[in-house]
């Protein structure tokens, strides 16, 4: 149960910092204390009526340690907020206090052949076209790619459109740096590189106010999109992972969506009858020679497919994949959750059992990414949403038959990808936010000291 928020003297703060934008308007507070929890029912429940006190806009990074000092001397806790595209209350603040909206905070600090430095409120669709202005882009993306900015992904996302070459973000190499600034009663600036950045990296704004981040490009593709449907579900899942196997053909998505995932599709039904389910594909032209043979082996039909020039204008069909998929879905029948699922690695079996004992009531939503060197197979099926009982019964049978789940009806870290806060991470927390006052209530493990303190 969410603790109800503290009272903290906000007039001295906001005294304080009399040159730095502050947003004090109730509905633009509370508008910009959400995100798209809204997805579980059971958060929208848990979270309902938790807002800021506050809105604060720093400009820079100098603004950034102003305001850590100022939520320092004066107790009050700080939740940082990118564009809000989070599902799972990620910047929703618990407690109170201070919102840190990093949107004024989108310079590009420099883009090279293979790398980027960037603020961390700066747009990934930005950056991807400041960088193909060279040749490259972004090596991954979540399908809200347009809107969300670069800090709220580190912080809050884990992969996406692009993971089927790179894997997730905690993958070795995937983030090379990340700046960020202390909670501490003098504000220090620090520079995390390598494997340090794994401290802050999917912390949820717990372990330090990201202000700069340093990633890797990968090199620009010409991308061409398909829809292929198919008239058994297993057809499309196989064919799926022997593309996603298929290493000499270049690849940036593979999204598997069984029937009737695709009828909430608006804008792509004309390409989808309702009696088939679909594979989306993003493939670099040159490896579309290979694919007609692939499809036919699993008796699959190119029904729709745009030219890389074509692919750049109008919808992309990357907003139709990962979490958009829950979004389209939802636009029709506001009634559908959804599960974050990792089946077991290279092993379809445990899909078809889920797929037959489920039937509607758990939709499949297949994504192919490279994790560990291998192909991997989180899924973002659909639930038919009656009870948190009945929610919970299915996602403890996914976990009984060897299914991760990264549960996004909970507001815990520990309940997502993390699992567990690893021991170095702790104390770097301790040094970087003595107080407790970074995004409180966040973790299992540290929200009874802050509740309590």
């Amino acid at each position: 149960m969410v603790n109800t928020p503290k009272r903290f003297n906000i007039e001295a703060l906001v005294s304080s910092l009399a040159d730095i934008e502050i947003i004090t308007d109730i509905s633009q507070v509370s508008k910009l204390s959400q995100d798209y929890h809204t997805f579980s029912p059971i958060l929208t429940a848990k979270l309902a009526g938790k807002v800021g006190d506050i809105v604060i806009r720093p400009a820079n990074q100098s603004e950034v340690l102003k305001v850590a000092a100022a939520c320092a001397k004066y107790k009050i806790p700080i939740t940082s907020r990118g564009s809000g595209t989070g599902n799972y209350g990620q910047c929703v603040p618990l407690y109170g206090g201070v919102i840190l909206d990093m949107s004024k905070m989108h310079n590009i600090c420099w883009v090279k052949p293979g790398i980027a430095r960037v603020e961390a409120g700066v747009k990934l669709a930005a950056l991807d076209k400041k960088a193909h202005e060279i040749g490259w882009e972004m090596r991954m993306a979540p399908s809200t790619y347009r809107t969300a900015s670069i800090g709220g992904f580190i912080a809050g996302g884990s992969g996406g459109i692009g993971s089927i070459n790179y894997g997730l973000m905690g993958e070795r190499g995937n983030l090379i740096a990340l700046q960020i600034v202390t909670l501490e009663d003098e504000p220090r600036i620090i520079e995390l590189r390598g494997d340090e950045v794994q401290k802050a990296n999917h912390a949820w704004g717990i372990n330090g106010i990201i202000t700069e981040i340093e990633i890797p490009l990968a090199p620009a593709y010409p991308w061409a999109e398909l829809i292929v449907t198919f008239d058994e579900f297993m057809q499309a899942a196989k064919f799926g992972q022997a593309l996603a196997l298929s290493d000499g053909m270049i690849k940036k998505e593979i999204g598997v969506f069984a029937q009737p995932i695709p009828q909430y599709f608006t804008g792509l039904r004309q390409y989808i009858p309702e009696d088939k389910h679909a594979a989306l594909l993003i493939i670099a032209e040159p490896s579309l020679e290979f694919l007609p043979n692939l499809i036919q082996e699993y008796q699959g039909q190119i029904t729709y497919q745009k030219s890389a020039q074509e692919a750049l204008k109008g919808s992309h069909l990357a907003e139709y994949t990962w979490n958009h998929t829950t979004l389209h879905a939802r636009t029709v029948d506001s009634s559908i959750t959804y599960l974050q699922s990792i089946f077991p690695t290279d092993n379809l079996q445990t899909i078809e059992h889920m797929y037959h004992h489920f039937g509607d009531e758990v939709m499949m939503h297949l994504e192919f990414i490279r994790a560990g060197g291998k192909i991997a197979n989180p899924a973002l099926q659909l639930v038919r949403y009656t009870s948190e009982e009945r929610l919970n019964e299915i996602i403890r049978y996914h976990e009984e038959k060897g299914v991760f789940i990264a549960n996004p009806h909970s507001y815990f870290i520990e309940d997502g990808w993390k699992r567990v806060i690893a021991p170095e991470h702790l104390k770097f927390k301790e040094m970087v936010d003595p107080y407790g006052l970074m995004n409180p209530g966040k973790s299992k493990f540290l929200s009874v000291a802050f509740a309590e303190g």
